[in-house]
């Protein structure tokens, strides 16, 4: 049975050429390629999507037991490959523990761990690639694996962060405006009905509400409806391409209140990104290279790849920083301290520390104002909508008295 793999390696020129191939086994992909004069460097097997989306999928507290199991492992003596091979049977994920088979494999055929963790990119990110290559050069790879677990498991909290600060303001709004909208249009044109039997000159407040009502139960609520699908179909069309996603990003950086918690998650990222591979001995332009692909904004990654090409020039990390409207003063003061006091990578952790404090108080401040203003826009808005309904029927009663 074929299957399917991806491929890149070198040409005899000396250029990088990727693709897929069908075939029995690596082994085979290796000799096909070799035939076409090209020398593999990665070979993985593709990870086919099943009908639910789930399978194939490696989560990240998976990778954090894993890698801390592992660095316990390492610290007490246990030999690599043993290390691995009691892993793999222990992971309860099976694409883990697949992909920690053939980790094992590689590295008894001489491969170094970072050399086979790098076969599998949809696992074990580049980040991790790095720092476990530097953990073998400098022989602190239990050291290193304490800090990937540490670092990995912060990312997935400051992640759950800005998920929850987007996410509550959009359910409790999204279920306000849904209880308005019945209201409007199933509720209010039971009363209509009754109103044009009685005759008369409705109250102002009435013709606006049933005005409305009519507005959202004919056409108006189909327009509203399209404008929506449409502006959702155009935002995932421009996702697409870089300038579009940058574009985006830029937007929501600028928006009132998500964005100043967006941006404080961004530069939370950057320093603890940046902090641990530094103190890991990944080299600073590496670093600043792997933490502009995992920034997770595009006005944050062109950002930091201007500062990674002014490094390169020879300049400090803070100059450059500085320039970038994106970082706040004090961000580019401590990272200024930081290096001229030789301990950037100290001074990276606690501006990222701060920075998770701040997010959690800025989405607890959130959380905190939006129930009472969700009650009082509902209040308010349904309050207008009975009395309106009601006044009607007051006049009624007035006239018969």
């Amino acid at each position: 049975m074929a299957i399917t793999y991806q491929w890149s390696g070198k040409t005899l020129r000396g250029t990088i050429e990727s693709g897929e191939m069908a075939a029995g086994s690596k082994e085979d992909v290796i000799s096909q390629l070799k035939r076409k004069s090209i020398t593999p460097t990665v070979i993985t097997e593709k990870v086919s999507k099943s009908g639910f989306g789930l399978k194939g999928r490696v989560k990240d507290k998976d990778i954090v037991v894993f890698t801390r199991q592992f660095a316990t492992m390492i610290d007490a003596g246990l030999p690599l490959v043993q290390g691995i091979e009691i892993l793999s049977t222990q992971v309860e994920n099976k694409v883990l523990a697949k992909t920690l088979v053939a980790v094992k494999k590689d590295v008894e055929g001489g491969s170094s761990y970072a050399d086979a963790l790098k076969k599998h990119p949809r696992i074990f990110s580049e980040l991790y690639v790095n720092m476990v290559a530097a953990g073998e050069a400098g022989g602190i790879l239990d050291t290193i694996l304490n800090r990937l677990s540490l670092y990995i498991e912060k990312a997935m909290k400051l992640k759950k962060k800005a998920k929850s600060a987007m996410i509550y303001p959009s359910v409790i709004t999204t279920v306000a405006v849904l209880v308005i909208a019945v209201i409007m249009i199933f509720v209010v044109p039971t009363f209509s009905k009754m109103f044009a039997q009685l005759g008369g000159t409705l109250p102002i407040p009435t013709r606006i509400i049933i005005n409305l009502s009519n507005f959202l139960a004919g056409m108006g609520g189909i327009m509203i409806l399209a404008v929506i699908i449409g502006l959702i179909v155009t935002i995932i069309q421009m996702r697409r391409t870089e300038k579009g996603k940058k574009f985006i990003d830029s937007i929501i950086l600028k928006l009132p209140i998500f964005g100043m918690i967006l941006k404080k998650v961004a530069i939370a990222k950057f320093t603890r990104t940046l902090g641990t591979l530094i103190s890991s001995g990944v080299p600073i332009l590496d670093g600043l290279e792997i933490t502009a692909k995992t920034a997770g904004n595009k006005v944050i990654e062109y950002h930091v790849l201007d500062v990674k090409k002014a490094v390169a020039e020879g300049k400090t990390l803070a100059e450059p920083l500085s320039r970038a409207k994106v970082f706040p003063p004090m961000v580019t003061h401590m990272i200024a301290v930081g290096e001229t006091t030789g301990a950037l990578d100290a001074m990276l952790s606690k501006i990222a520390d701060f920075y998770d404090d701040e997010v959690d108080a800025a989405v607890s401040n959130l959380t905190a104002l939006m129930e009472p203003f969700l009650m009082v826009f509902l209040g308010v808005t349904v309050g207008f909508i009975v009395v309106a309904m009601y006044l009607p029927i007051f006049k009624l009663i007035t006239l018969i008295k």
